[in-house]
């Protein structure tokens, strides 16, 4: 064996450890929750996480992490909020909500907000996740300057989602990192109704929406991305055509949010 390649066998074994100790480390569930709201709501539903929810979850053990809006209409904006919570385990998080649900605080609170009319449209979609192995770890807090959200979910044909994950692994997440963006986490489902083993949820930060697009249109004209795109799509698309491939909400954060 050469020199390079026992140094390139040292770095590949030290960037393993690297990922298992993070993936370790963070043994939490996430939950992405989306709520829509009935015309006009979605004030009263703030006022509600605001003033009530958020506490009673911190109470019942349910982490709160960060609470979006939509900035597009298209998105909803006007009625609908996207958030994320954590639960040290898929059986506590069965525990914490049945005792979330059955606090008399909660059950008061809801009766009041609700005086006027239902707030929710339907049901909240509800998406079990854990982080991937090289997702940072998640940092509660305000950026230094105001700065938006964007949650790209990405879909995969059956058998390319640990392809995608090494090309996050091994070039995306630099790649953000040169043109810009800030990483927040990397999830995946755990549940196959929800995508287990097909997607992939992450969130990144930008300066402004603008600046977002800017840096994904750098980002994609890179040559070193389009090398490594076209290298490991060899055997065909890593992702399932658009629109359903890959999808893009731009989000701003609640004033209540853990992650502003």
């Amino acid at each position: 064996m050469n020199r390079s390649s026992f140094l390139g066998l040292i770095a590949c074994s030290l960037f393993s450890l690297i990922g298992a100790g993070a993936s370790a480390a963070d043994a939490k569930v996430y939950e992405l929750r989306i709520y829509v709201t009935n015309e006009g709501k979605l004030d009263a539903l703030l006022a509600r996480f605001r003033d009530h929810t958020c506490k009673l979850f911190e109470k019942h053990g349910i982490e709160n992490i960060g609470y979006w809006l939509p900035i597009e209409k298209k998105d909803g904006s006007e009625n609908t909020l996207i958030y994320v919570v954590a639960h040290p385990s898929r059986d506590a998080a069965k525990a914490n909500w049945k005792a979330f649900g059955a606090d008399p605080v909660w059950q008061a609170a809801r009766k009041a907000s609700e005086e006027a009319g239902k707030i929710l449209a339907k049901a909240p979609e509800a998406i079990f996740m854990t982080s991937t192995e090289y997702s940072p770890p998640v940092k509660i807090g305000a950026g230094e300057k105001d700065r938006v959200f964007e949650m790209r979910t990405y879909s995969t044909p059956p058998g390319k989602l640990d392809a995608l994950h090494a090309r996050f692994k091994n070039h995306t997440m630099g790649l953000f990192t040169k043109h810009g963006m800030s990483h927040i986490a990397y999830w995946i489902p755990t549940d196959a109704d929800k995508g287990a083993g097909t997607k992939l949820i992450y969130i990144l930060a930008h300066a402004s929406q603008e600046a977002g697009k800017a840096s994904f249109t750098a980002f994609r004209a890179d040559p070193e991305w389009v090398a490594a795109k076209a290298e490991s799509e060899k055997g065909g698309p890593l992702t399932l055509p658009d629109p359903d491939g890959v999808k893009s909400i731009y989000m701003r954060a609640v004033d209540f949010s853990p992650i502003r």
